[in-house]
């Protein structure tokens, strides 16, 4: 369902710059704005991951640094028959987890310092099981 209101938001802005674009230069402006909705439609789903950890500032986490974490998400994606996700820590306090990117070969998990903090090993497995099942059914 999200995939489904994702793409209609962008169809959506795309239309809005199709028809600035129509607005300002006629046939010639809406054709510029097809192709700058096209461009930056196409780079929102292939850097989305990029872009979504950039702006929280998440840094990626090795084996060596976080061994209990990167054990729990190797585990869990087993059961659930997917690839391992990169995974990443958003330096804050704030209780947060986030799964990002365009498909399941393509994708990362990210925590917060705070939820790692804040939850008990348990917990925070559900949380990232739960981060996990977005990853499972993305199409």
């Amino acid at each position: 369902m999200n995939q489904l209101k994702t793409v209609a938001l962008l169809g959506l802005l795309a239309g809005l710059l199709v028809a600035i674009g129509y607005a300002l230069g006629g046939q010639g402006g809406a054709l510029i704005g097809l192709v700058i909705a096209a461009i930056t439609n196409i780079g929102s789903w292939y850097f989305s991951d990029r872009i979504a950890l950039a702006a929280y500032q998440a840094q990626p986490v090795s084996r060596q640094q976080a061994p209990e974490l990167y054990q729990m998400v190797e585990n869990l994606s087993r059961q659930a028959n997917i690839p391992t996700p990169q995974l990443y820590i958003v330096p804050t306090p704030a209780a947060n987890a986030f799964a990002t990117g365009r498909d399941p070969e393509h994708a990362a998990v990210a925590v917060t310092e705070g939820i790692l903090n804040l939850l008990p090993a348990d917990e925070l497995e559900a949380v990232i099981a739960h981060e996990l099942t977005h990853r499972k059914f993305w199409v």
